[in-house]
């Protein structure tokens, strides 16, 4: 308490003064906790001053709230990059980030707990504190303007990545509040940010990337494996099942669920926690993607059966916590895609599942699995919206892998096994098949007339967007978590990877 309070006085975070008698200044409180390391030993005991936000009225004590953070797909488009390219990865947090943060509003505080008594005045303050709306903002803001004083340039794909190109190379940033991560081809130039940056904020310099968000970082000669092996241990624990035996796949095959089957819970709490931390999991495990996006479907109302499904998911996990993503070094950065769909998959609504997943190099960097928003009327119009959606999804990659330096010259294939759907894109004649689909669909089209991506057609034997729209049996799903590049151990890929 007394380091966070030195912080918040060194930072010039308030002034004292007298209350005005038309306002009544918000509260605060503090909040401990305790900070643990990737292996779960402990790191440092932490308290931190909160400002009571919930008291905070709009239009009066803030606006703006938003604060963006980088996006999933960037975060494991540039670990790929660095991996097949052998950059390294460093990582910087920021101490109280939201302090640095500049307020425009007058805000009044209650003097905190150990600072003095309240009868010598209250805090105005004049940089953010936590717990106000608008600290992430403020913060983000503070911290883009400082970057581009730089000489940085804010990406248009994604605004939370930040770019410096020199004579010598480039160096990239990407923000995840106040975690960040750097990398890029210059050193001398990665070393002269952080000086810089130290200046400037109260940074700490955590060295090579090994625990970002949540995800575990394991870095080779041969590549990079980015798994979350702590946080599905975690889950496992929270759904008291470590003594559970594991299963070969997430979901039984040929098995629909519908949400009326069976009894509520009388607590849906645990189901509800349980799911959100496994959609939080598919950050780096596509192969439980479409078994999550099931379960998800029955939040406001779960029941006994759908409990035992997101049981049964977990129990996957538990015979492969340390699976992950790997981004081999050495890979051709030429980005490709596979989609696919399920047509009528949900027995509610009938409505079909999309499924796509992105490739660079060997490289998955991207995934979906979710339902359409509107019933097709065949097989051929799902797999169509499917093809679309993936062609916006390959446009933005395209756009960013420019910024990045790695431009795709040729047309980005997308692997699709429906002959029918592929037709549809080539022929630019409206017929009565095809009259009732969506304008927007359509747009396809103009990316295949621009050249930006083609359609070879796959079997559907080797579609590997097939695990992201059904359940399948055990030895397709094994063969399809291969063409994944997911991996079980760090050591298997010590010696290379096949």
């Amino acid at each position: 308490m007394n380091e966070e309070l030195q912080a918040l006085q060194e930072n010039f975070t308030w002034d004292i003064v007298s209350c005005p008698p038309d306002v009544k200044p918000k509260g605060c409180k503090w909040v401990y906790s305790v900070k643990l390391n990737s292996d779960g030993s402990l790191n440092r005991y932490k308290a931190r001053l909160v400002a009571l936000g919930n008291k905070q009225e709009y239009g009066i004590d803030y606006d703006e709230t938003f604060a963006p953070v980088a996006k999933m797909t960037t975060v494991r488009t540039v670990i790929s990059i660095a991996a097949s390219s052998g950059w390294s990865l460093h990582q910087m947090d920021v101490k109280n980030a939201f302090l640095h943060g500049d307020l425009t509003e007058d805000i009044y505080m209650t003097p905190p707990q150990g600072l003095f008594s309240s009868s010598k005045g209250v805090c105005k303050l004049k940089c953010s504190l936590y717990g106000l709306k608008q600290a992430p903002r403020a913060w983000y803001e503070k911290f883009r303007s400082t970057l581009l004083g730089f000489s940085f340039t804010q990406s248009q794909y994604d605004s939370s990545l930040f770019i410096h190109s020199t004579p010598a190379g480039i160096v990239l940033l990407l923000l995840y509040v106040d975690d960040m991560v750097i990398t890029g081809s210059d050193l001398a130039s990665i070393q002269r940010l952080k000086q810089q940056l130290q200046s400037a904020f109260h940074m700490k310099d955590l060295g090579t990337l090994h625990y970002f968000l949540g995800l575990e970082v394991h870095s080779t000669s041969k590549g990079i494996l980015l798994h979350q092996h702590k946080y599905a241990t975690d889950l496992i624990s929270m759904a008291s099942l470590e003594s559970a035996n594991p299963v070969d796949t997430p979901l039984e095959v040929n098995v629909k669920y519908h949400r009326d089957d069976g009894d509520l819970l009388p607590d849906p709490l645990l189901y509800r926690q349980l799911v959100g931390s496994l959609n939080y999991l598919t950050i780096t495990r596509p192969d439980i993607s479409f078994a999550v996006q099931q379960v998800s479907q029955f939040m406001h109302s779960p029941r006994h059966l759908h409990l035992a499904a997101v049981r049964r998911i977990i129990r996957y996990l538990k015979g492969t916590s340390h699976r992950g993503l790997f981004f081999p070094t050495g890979i051709t950065p030429k980005l490709s895609a596979y989609s696919d769909a399920d047509w009528a998959g949900c027995p509610d609504t009938r409505r079909s599942v999309t499924g796509w997943c992105m490739f660079l190099g060997s490289s998955l960097i991207s995934w979906k699995s979710k339902k359409q928003a509107r019933v097709s009327k065949s097989s051929t119009e799902t797999e169509y919206r499917a093809m679309s959606a993936a062609c916006s999804e390959i446009i933005w990659l395209r756009g960013l892998l420019a910024e990045l330096g790695f431009p795709q010259t040729e047309p980005t294939s997308l692997y699709a096994d429906n002959t029918s759907a592929i037709q549809i894109v080539a022929n630019t004649v409206f017929h009565e098949h095809t009259k009732h689909i969506e304008v927007d669909c359509h747009s396809i089209r103009d990316a295949y007339d621009d050249r930006l991506i083609a359609f070879p057609h796959v079997s559907t034997q080797f579609q590997v967007a097939d695990i992201l729209t059904n359940a399948v049996p055990r030895p397709r799903h094994q063969f399809l978590v291969s063409k994944l590049m997911l991996l079980d151990q760090p050591h298997q890929f010590e010696g290379g990877c096949e």
